[in-house]
């Protein structure tokens, strides 16, 4: 088994999981912008993102360890694919008040549900924590067979 192997799977997750964090700490920060930026001469609410993640393309040095039969089924970790809109409806709300309210009285909010992003939050920080740990017992296992070779 190649150690660095799982050291490098654990970064890119941990790269990934940071990610997402802040992705989502974007979308909480942001979940009351109504003047997000223009498209088509006029301001738009902001839109919720997501993080879409994919597994990390294959190497040449991994596909020729597979087809050799030495590194068959090792993971090659995670890396983020893209950082998308949500295209679900922005949130109509009766407030003839505000700047932002068209002629009905309704201002278009933010697509964001803080409560999702929370448990969103949540999910990224306890991976986070899960390959931090993946990562101490990798290297607690280093250590170990360093010290039978003395």
């Amino acid at each position: 088994m190649m150690f660095s192997n799982s050291f490098s799977v654990s970064a890119s997750a941990l790269t990934a999981q940071r990610l997402r964090m802040d992705v989502i700490s974007s979308n909480i920060a942001n979940s009351e912008t109504t003047r997000a930026r223009i498209s088509n001469g006029e301001l738009v609410p902001y839109r919720r993102k997501v993080v879409v993640m994919e597994p990390q393309k294959n190497s040449f040095e991994s596909v020729l360890q597979s087809q050799m039969g030495a590194g068959a089924g090792i993971g090659q970790g995670v890396k983020v694919g893209a950082i998308r809109e949500d295209q679900s409806p922005l949130k109509p709300v009766y407030n003839p008040s505000h700047p932002d309210a068209n002629a009905e009285g309704y201002v278009y909010m933010p697509n964001v549900d803080i409560t999702k992003e929370m448990i969103d939050m949540i999910s990224a920080s306890r991976s986070y924590e899960a390959n931090i740990t993946a990562l101490n017992a990798s290297k607690a296992m280093v250590m170990k067979a360093l010290e039978i070779g003395k």
